[in-house]
């Protein structure tokens, strides 16, 4: 299989990305818990852009920006009027050691470098693929903090915060 087509979300791939969601959180507990509105929680406040990548009718994973927040700006070193945030970035089971994540994040990055914004984002410690996938392409630790959420296996979330390098230095 080829790389997936990326292209922006529309509002008819909400519930095809609720359902590629629903087997994230099987498998992976992403999100820890599963929300309210599902549909909603894809799209935050905030939002300036989301990207589903597809196979045929099927979607494998989702990216979204949004503007970020202060708190997460000021842990990153930015100014938040210069920064967005990577957001609800998944690739399903099917879909994993494919590319996937790695394509979404550089539509990501691509999209969030037009705008002149630098990106940052917020993992979770358990989130080991992910954090060597953003080493990989180069991000930078920015700090650490605990969140306000118990994981799966009950023990207090541990955030950590990453920088985009600067675009043209990757």
């Amino acid at each position: 299989m080829g790389e997936p087509e990326i292209r922006r979300r529309r509002e008819d791939d909400l519930s095809a990305c609720v359902e590629a969601l629903a087997t994230v959180h099987e498998v992976d507990r992403y999100p820890a818990e599963w929300p309210a509105d599902p549909g909603r929680w894809l799209t935050p406040d905030g939002v300036l852009g989301a990207w589903v990548a597809m196979s045929g009718p099927d979607v494998l994973g989702h990216v979204a920006l949004t503007r970020t927040d202060h708190v997460l700006a000021a842990e990153a070193g930015l100014p938040p009027e210069g920064v967005a945030s990577v957001a609800r970035l998944f690739a399903t089971a099917s879909a994993r050691r494919r590319g996937v994540a790695r394509v979404l994040l550089d539509t990501a990055m691509a999209a969030a470098a037009a705008e002149g914004l630098r990106l940052v984002l917020e993992v979770e410690d358990g989130g080991k693929a992910a954090i060597a996938l953003y080493e990989r392409k180069g991000w930078r630790h920015a700090g650490s903090r605990p969140g306000d959420w118990t994981t799966a296996d009950g023990r207090t979330a541990l955030l950590h915060t990453y920088v985009a390098p600067a675009a043209g230095t990757r």
